[in-house]
């Protein structure tokens, strides 16, 4: 494929190499920026430096792991249907990290006046800070936050590694680049430790910044509380003048209509001041039920991240860490029957560990491996604690109808497939941690909204169909636990 490029002075130059993609790029970054509101096409591609191009490829620089994991997630598939349409044929896009990209952009922000200290760039740290660094200025602990909400107590995993190092650019450069940031994931998976390691973060290294953490439950009981005390200008203040806002369990705002109203309005204040603005929900906002359009909008007008369980690695880290803490004789024997069997959360794993130090304190004696088995076997058998993959409720579901776990990945919409399609979602989201997005990646890549309409689809069934409900529990049923070792 040659191509031609028009120089600064408008004369057309030489015919590129065989497959020098550069012009099919440069054109499909100005169809996206038609598409894209000017904030996002600046955040997210304004940074992408195309490198070079191979056979069936084009390389792009990015300034960062973090803004690579970003771009890939949200605009690569788009990129590379656009690169077809223009080329008429497939070209991969791939990102790397490259160092003077980011050098560069640092010196035109500099140059502009965009950055006003390089201390606080979205990118100038996502790890903790050196050792060898100076220590900051003491400063009295936050009222509002857990010390031990903090980074470095926080156990890394694949299963939070995103959610963490975005939590960490946003701790270090608050009101840039991620704002809002929505956490979200199932109880105990880490949520509200992250949002006040942000807290703890900017209140110890950002000195002149100020932070509120608050429940929704708290928010909603202050901003009833200033109605009935006609102290309403107190509230907003306290809320619209925070330079870091943080708030945990945006999930019961539903149905709480003077909240959401409230909160859309201090939302505005805040995000036109460039404040920065975290929220946590126990599910993506798609799937909260009463809450306006307009405040979803809001929440998903930044960076979205999700949680998931950890894996079996993970497990065993965190509990090593819980146990060298406490500074108690527990053995890696135990430690890895424990992470083998308990899947569900970080939550569940400190509840299981306390008993076992709670045992061994009060009657006196090493924990052994017949003992943990004995002690925690009723938090090894509860249903939430089986890992059951979703390739084992698709075979289920798909042997129950007489179809294969391919035609429920697959294509097809007719009503023998699509129906059966319907409940193993509806299983997957019941049984397993899986978001929206990942279950419909499960199933042949289908979108997030599948999926809440196949949940919502089977669920209105079953109020008028008085036979599905136990089918379900029959399917359900036979998807067998894995034997405890």
């Amino acid at each position: 494929m040659s191509a031609t490029h028009g120089s600064a002075n408008g004369t057309t130059t030489a015919t590129t190499a065989a497959w020098d993609y550069e012009v099919f790029w440069s054109e499909a970054l100005k169809e996206l920026q038609e598409q894209l509101t000017a904030q996002e096409f600046e955040t997210w591609l304004r940074k992408l430096s195309y490198l070079r191009s191979a056979e069936s490829e084009v390389v792009i620089s990015v300034p960062s792991s973090f803004y690579r994991s970003q771009v890939e997630s949200r605009y690569q598939r788009g990129l590379e249907q656009t690169l077809r349409d223009l080329s008429g044929q497939s070209i991969r896009v791939e990102f790397v990290v490259d160092k003077a990209t980011a050098a560069a952009i640092a010196e035109e922000e500099a140059a502009t006046g965009n950055d006003k200290t390089s201390a606080r760039r979205p990118d100038a740290r996502l790890e903790p800070r050196s050792s060898a660094a100076p220590p900051p200025p003491a400063r009295r602990a936050h009222r509002q936050l857990n010390q031990e909400y903090n980074f470095a107590r926080f156990v890394e995993g694949e299963s939070n590694s995103f959610a963490l190092n975005a939590a960490m650019a946003i701790a270090n450069n608050p009101g840039r680049s991620y704002n809002p940031c929505l956490i979200y994931g199932s109880v105990g998976l880490g949520k509200t430790h992250l949002l006040q390691a942000i807290g703890n973060e900017v209140h110890r290294q950002l000195t002149d910044l100020k932070v509120v953490y608050v429940t929704v439950e708290t928010f909603t009981n202050e901003f009833i509380q200033s109605i009935k005390e006609k102290t309403g200008h107190r509230f907003k203040n306290r809320y619209r003048s925070a330079d870091v806002l943080l708030i945990d369990d945006v999930q019961f705002l539903q149905g709480k209509v003077e909240t959401q109203h409230e909160l859309f309005h201090t939302f505005n204040a805040l995000y036109d001041a460039k404040k920065q603005m975290v929220f946590s929900s126990d599910r993506p906002v798609a799937e909260l039920k009463a809450l306006p359009d307009r405040l979803i909008n809001r929440f998903e007008r930044g960076l979205n991240v999700d949680l998931q369980p950890p894996s079996y690695e993970t497990r065993i880290a965190i509990l090593r860490q819980k146990v060298e803490e406490r500074q108690i004789d527990i053995g890696d024997d135990v430690i890895e029957l424990i992470s083998r069997n308990v899947r569900t959360n970080v939550r569940d794993l400190e509840k299981a560990l306390t008993k076992l130090v709670a045992y061994a304190e009060l009657v006196e004696r090493t924990i052994s491996i017949d003992i943990a088995n004995r002690e925690l076997r009723d938090l090894f058998s509860r249903p939430d604690s089986r890992n059951i993959g979703v390739d084992a409720i698709q075979r289920t579901v798909a042997e129950f109808f007489s179809l294969t776990a391919n035609d429920l990945r697959g294509k097809k919409r007719t009503k023998a497939i699509a129906f059966p399609r319907q409940v193993a979602m509806y299983i997957t989201r019941r049984l397993t941690e899986y978001s929206t997005t990942e279950v419909g990646n499960e199933f042949g890549g289908r979108d997030h909204t599948t999926v809440m309409y196949a949940c919502q689809k089977v669920e209105e069934r079953m109020k008028t169909d008085a036979t599905l409900e136990p089918t379900i529990q029959q399917i359900i049923r036979s998807l067998s636990p894995p034997e405890i070792d």
